[in-house]
Order: structure tokens, then sequence, then C-alpha cells
């Protein structure tokens, strides 16, 4: 395919040294607080912090999955931390925190996926910091998923979100912990459930995928009700992850972008720097 080799310019980005991407480093490094944009090799990580945003990453940094195109430590995770609910909170109000995209590694380990965790976190925020909006991110709760969507519930309002991340035939190649079908059920039962609470989705391009595939993708998507879409370029963040294999040119993310328009996804963010929580703030239902 084409654009597999040299990083090309689009994709080439200078990090901040302001005082803000200062300033926010050193709150999550005082707080002692894991983020998705460090353990993930985020290319956004500048200009998220440069604007003092960034998205927590609970249940610590090991992972229980070791999907190939995340960078993400996997093994066997420490007891969830039963202090980090308040050190996030404390940071959302040093920083001015409004909107708060809280993901999670895969916790397969525990009873509820790590539910309760993700729920008490958006509570202790929410005694210190009134008004403040939330994005969840999580897995996709292989063994509790019912009870799991139910704990989640004692948390809202929120936006839920769940990526399916890549097209279902490589599956087995980018994400062998995962299943498609069980992606798309949760997504299915949220939206079931609350039938209120806006729900989302994130695709990456470059890993082989076909434009027919992704349109089945998007199509299914629809199908169980989600109402967000973002789809940005894979970047390889590690040694150890898979292969490029194709930089999409930013014209047919522009594409790929009015292709979710039509088929009514309310909020489309579709650009090769998109990535899940990626300007997710520009959600907020009050600006």
């Amino acid at each position: 395919m084409k654009n597999r080799g040299k990083l090309p310019v689009w994709l080439k980005r200078r990090m901040p040294a302001s005082a803000t991407y200062g300033d926010t480093r050193n709150t999550l490094k005082d707080l002692e607080l894991e983020t998705i944009c460090t353990n993930a090799n985020c290319p956004n990580r500048g200009q998220c912090w440069d604007r003092g945003t960034a998205t927590v990453l609970i249940l610590g940094n090991v992972c229980t999955r070791n999907c190939k195109f995340c960078s993400v430590g996997h093994g066997k995770p420490e007891p969830p931390a039963a202090d980090e609910p308040d050190r996030i909170a404390e940071m959302s109000k040093r920083m001015g925190v409004k909107y708060l995209v809280i993901t999670s590694v895969d916790r397969d380990d525990l009873p509820d996926g790590g539910a309760g965790h993700f729920a008490a976190v958006v509570n202790r925020c929410r005694e210190l910091n009134d008004g403040m909006q939330f994005e969840l991110l999580t897995g996709d709760f292989r063994d509790s998923m019912d009870e799991s969507i139910e704990i989640l519930g004692t948390a809202l309002p929120f936006v839920f979100s769940h990526n399916v991340e890549t097209v279902p035939s490589l599956y087995t190649k980018a994400r062998p912990g995962g299943n498609y079908e069980r992606s798309l059920d949760l997504l299915r039962k949220f939206k079931n459930r609350f039938s209120d609470t806006p729900t989302k989705s994130s695709m990456m391009f470059g890993l082989g995928e076909t434009d027919e595939e992704v349109i089945e993708v998007l199509k299914d998507l629809r199908s169980v009700g989600v109402d967000r879409v973002a789809m940005g370029q894979y970047l390889k963040p590690s040694k150890e992850s898979l292969d490029v294999v194709e930089y999409v040119e930013p014209a047919k993310f522009d594409w790929w972008g009015e292709k979710a328009k039509e088929l009514g996804f309310s909020w489309v963010m579709s650009s090769p720097f998109t990535r899940s929580s990626y300007h997710a703030e520009l959600e907020r239902t009050d600006q």
C-alpha cells in the first residue's frame, strides 16, 4: 500500500514547552497519576497537556490483555488503589478540569471488571467539583457485562465510550484478547439500558483494513445505537507493536468523516491525529 515507509509530513509535531504543559506534567507527577497519554505514547500528549487536559488511566498501568497495537504493559496487575478517586478529584480541582476522560487497562481479574472503580472516581470528582462532565472509555467487561453496566449507572450522567478499534478481520492480529461481537454487545446493552446516554466508539486506520470493511463497522455501530465516532491513524507506539501498513492521507479522513455523518452519527471526529479522547472536551453540552 502507499505511504507505508517514512513518516509523512502531516504526522510530524513538535512537543510544546509552555508553562501550561509544565503545570499539567507536574500536577500529574505530584499526585502520582497514570495517563493514557504517557502509557500509550500518544502523539497528542503535547497538544493536550499544553491545553491543560489529560486522559487519566485508572486501575494501574498493567493490563490483563496484550493487544498488539498498544504499548501499555501487560501481566498481573496490583489491586486497585483505594485513594485513586481522591487523587484524581484533587487533580481536577487543581487544574480546573470541566470535562474529564477516564479510561483504564483491562482488568479481567476483577469481578466487576473495574466498573465500581470507574463509578467511584466520577462520584468523588463530583463531590469536589460540581458541574464537571465525564467521558468513560471502558474495556468490554468480558465476564461481568450486565453487572458492570448496572454499576456504571450509579455514576450517570456521562458519555459512555468503548472502542471497537479495528475491523473484525484484523482482531486476531491486532486485538487477540478482544471480540468484535462482544464489543458491539456491550455498546448495545448500555444504550438499551440507558437510552439517554450518548455512546461513542473509535477506530484506527492503517492496519490493513479495506474501505468496505470500515463501512460495515460504521453501519454496525449505528445499528447498536452508537451516536459518536472517532477515527484516526494508527501509529506504532513501541518496537514490539504492530507495524503500520498504510499512512492514510488527511483528505481520506475528511471523506470518512462525511461518510460517518451520512450514516447518522451525531458527533464525528476524523483526522490523522484523532484518538478516542482527542479534543473530547468539545463534546461538552454546556458550550
